[in-house]
């Protein structure tokens, strides 16, 4: 593994291993010295870490940055890694993709996600929150990932896509979002032959999925983009499975980490748990403080299609840039104090749902699903505790934070 190391003029730099279970564990106090000493960085490896909270947003909005998914895998991996399945298959997504591949993929689907469709599934989802709860509630405790935080955003998503109960169990069993492949660190060849089993497996329960919806179509996604790859302009086949698949694992995945990091923050701060206890009407605000704390999604990669200056440092065109989310979280020019947890906090404007054209479509579905996991634990599990708060699982993931378990009791 090859590590990363800051400008050697900060006696104290850590050396930077995107994988070391420490930096996993905490990764903020590395962030810290970075945006510090070196803003804009450029690795030994030949990308730039940006870490201050203007200069992602630059990056993430400016038009002069864009994707370039295969350039990018190119310069990572060598000329062949885009034969993979699991690398094809995401280089047909709109995650990937500029304009105009991407403003036509993402039409598709925008719909869907309208501020007026998230707020009319507001009864169904509070629903389900207390469906989860009933099943553990009486036992005294659960797996908040496997048993909470993991089932209910897989059981919205399955809703949305028309993906029938019968069919579920395998997904509600565990998740097999990988984010390793966007990672600025290649998969070794096991990590990436697993994805491709995976995006494999996926894709022929995906084809099927497509196949009963041309027989059966419902009101739901997946009948919406059945119509538009049997119409012939908009959606070819092979696009029509791979964002269905994308779909599925952005649905769930980010909100499960949202919930498992939120619930553990709020834990190891116990008078925020205590503030929400006491003022649920608070949760809302706290949802967006909680993004900015903990994010889920760490990071989100950009080239340069053109030179551009930021942070008072010229990079030039076909640079590979890895915007650090999580440092811009907690940049002190943006956030007073911003490693403590203020579930009060003013003027919250968390980076962790990326933005520009790419902004993540499910924002507003994500918040929506926390609030109400968050205000049903308040309710109904007020004296909830978590036993390993100061020793969480978490997973081995740089793009992707979020726990593996995160066992809680009460009584």
């Amino acid at each position: 593994m090859n590590a990363i190391a800051p400008p050697a003029a900060t006696a104290e730099a850590l050396e930077f291993n995107p994988l070391d279970p420490a930096f996993i564990a905490d990764p903020y106090p590395f962030y810290r010295r970075l945006r510090e000493a070196a803003p804009v960085f450029k690795t030994p490896q030949g990308f730039w870490l940006i870490t201050r909270y203007d200069d992602v947003a630059v990056a993430l909005r400016d038009r002069r940055f864009g994707k370039d998914f295969a350039g990018n895998m190119q310069r990572r991996y060598g000329a062949n890694r885009m034969d993979e399945p699991a690398v094809a298959s995401l280089a047909k997504t709109m995650l990937v993709q500029d304009p105009p591949d991407h403003t036509r993929l993402r039409g598709l689907v925008t719909k869907a996600f309208t501020a007026r469709r998230v707020a009319d599934m507001r009864p169904r989802i509070r629903a389900l929150v207390d469906e989860q709860l009933d099943r553990v509630a009486d036992k005294g405790e659960m797996d908040v990932m496997r048993d909470l935080a993991h089932r209910l955003p897989v059981i919205v998503i399955c809703d949305m896509l028309g993906i029938p109960e019968e069919h579920r169990a395998p997904f509600l069993a565990g998740s097999n979002v990988n984010g390793r492949i966007l990672e600025p660190v290649p998969m070794t060849r096991e990590e990436l032959d697993q994805a491709n089993r995976n995006t494999q497996m996926a894709g022929v329960y995906f084809n099927q999925l497509c196949e009963l919806r041309r027989r059966e179509p419902r009101d739901d996604l997946t009948t919406e983009l059945v119509k538009a790859e049997e119409a012939g302009d908009k959606l070819s086949a092979e696009e029509l499975q791979a964002n269905i698949g994308l779909l599925f694992g952005a649905g769930h995945e980010t909100t499960t980490n949202l919930i498992g990091n939120g619930l553990l923050a709020l834990h190891r701060n116990p008078e925020e748990w205590e503030r929400l206890k006491a003022d649920p009407s608070l949760v809302p605000n706290a949802i967006e403080e909680l993004l900015r704390y903990d994010s889920s999604v760490q990071i989100t990669g950009r080239v340069t299609h053109a030179e551009v200056e930021i942070g008072g440092v010229t990079l030039a065109a076909k640079e590979s840039i890895v915007t650090l989310l999580g440092a811009a979280n907690r940049d002190p020019a943006q956030y007073p104090d911003p490693d403590r947890l203020d579930v009060g906090r003013q003027h919250v404007r968390p980076m962790s749902f990326g933005g520009g054209i790419h902004h993540c479509l499910g924002a507003q579905l994500a918040r929506l699903e926390a609030e109400l996991v968050f205000t049903a634990l308040i309710e109904r599990l007020p004296n909830l505790t978590l036993p390993e708060k100061d020793t969480p699982a978490w997973r081995r993931s740089f793009t992707l934070r979020g726990l593996s378990k995160l066992p809680a009791v009460w009584h």
